[in-house]
């Protein structure tokens, strides 16, 4: 690995020992108390209680292993020259650290009231509000710039602003939404944060990347527990926690400098990048959206008309529907890689294209036992 690439993998080992060595006591008590999610209604596919309040751990250990291994001064931007050139390094670094914490730790606590007693959707919503207007406004964690899409570049100001607010909202409800089959959730979001870590760090943003690794870290450590037979669920303690980081890490991305990035990877646009790695959640999310509006129903009521549902009333079973969503990720995100030099409207389109008929597969394929 490139130099300081050391931080990334201790970053990630620490998150994911921590969620290794602390998981189990959780479980325990999380059944000692009766925290546990019933299978009570008709949409709920497990047949057994099992704990909901697995994200307390994935907070601890993304905290914990972050601030502990947050990069000195040098380790920053060593290519940065003079004392003007680290100050600056380092303030912007530590300027994203502190207003990532500070929206993560309201989240979490957003997420674990809602796991344990609920949480009106009015309240629900003034929180997104306030971790919105904390990473875009405050952070300035937004996206300013759409490198040509749709032939469009720069935006404005107040359409940068309401747009990150928009990607922000859509992108941690639509981790929250996929989270419905043993593995599914984290194993996507494993699999978006180690491509948004990757890229990063090939850009030479060690403290953005060293986030990502160690997200990825504790989702590895989390799907021990996770993988069919599940015995433990994220909740929304583990999935607004989720969504966010890759919410962040996406907007980062689309708007980071790539003159660093190695020349094949310098003509990939970032927006198709940032959207590819999210596509099966983004897609997911929109076609149940859709559906259910069509049906005259709430976009917001909770049904059995995910992906996920589908492939498991084909007969894949949870392993092998999870299996086959990671196969699908990694897919749309190497067709990005492959359509990197095509015109960016071509390469969405196709991109697109490709992610929605791949979705819309399992819908076309009849059920067993039917003609």
């Amino acid at each position: 690995m490139k130099e300081h690439g050391y931080i990334l993998l201790l970053g990630a080992f620490t998150a994911f020992i921590v969620v290794v060595l602390t998981m189990p006591s959780l479980i325990k008590v999380a059944r000692m108390k009766h925290l546990v999610d019933e299978p009570s209604e008709l949409r709920k596919l497990h047949q057994r209680s099992v704990p909901t309040i697995g994200g307390i751990i994935i907070f601890a250990a993304i905290l914990f292993s972050y601030a502990l291994w947050f990069p000195k001064g040098d380790l920053i931007d060593a290519r940065v020259e003079g004392l003007r050139g680290l100050y600056d390094a380092m303030a912007g670094a530590y300027h994203d650290f502190k207003y990532v914490i500070a929206a993560m730790v309201l989240l979490f606590f957003i997420g674990v009231k809602d796991d344990i007693v609920g949480f009106s959707p009015v309240k629900k919503l003034v929180g997104h509000m306030i971790v919105g207007y904390i990473l875009v406004v405050m952070a300035g964690i937004r996206i300013s710039d759409m490198h040509g899409i749709f032939g469009i570049y720069e935006l404005p100001p107040y359409i940068s602003i309401a747009f990150s607010f928009f990607v922000y909202v859509v992108v941690v409800n639509a981790m929250n939404l996929i989270d419905g089959v043993d593995g599914l959730a984290g194993g996507v979001g494993l699999i978006a944060a180690l491509a948004y870590g990757w890229w990063l760090y090939q850009a030479g943003d060690i403290a953005l990347a060293l986030l990502a690794f160690v997200l990825a870290g504790a989702l590895l450590g989390f799907l021990i527990f996770n993988l069919h037979p599940a015995r433990v669920f994220m909740g929304d303690s583990g999935s607004l926690i989720i969504g966010a980081v890759l919410a962040v890490l996406a907007m980062k991305v689309i708007d980071h400098d790539t003159s660093r990035l190695p020349d094949n990877l310098q003509l990939l646009p970032t927006p198709i990048f940032a959207m590819s790695v999210l596509a099966y959640p983004l897609v997911d999310t929109l076609r149940v959206f859709i559906v259910r509006m069509v049906r005259g129903t709430s976009p917001f009521a909770a049904d059995r008309n995910h992906i996920h549902h589908r492939l498991l009333a084909l007969g894949l079973g949870h392993r092998w529907t999870t299996v086959a969503i990671y196969l699908y990720v990694l897919a749309i995100i190497a067709l990005s890689m492959v359509t990197r030099k095509w015109h960016p409207n071509i390469a969405l389109m196709v991109l697109a294209t490709t992610a929605f008929a791949l979705a819309m597969l399992p819908f076309a394929w009849p059920k067993p036992g039917r003609a």
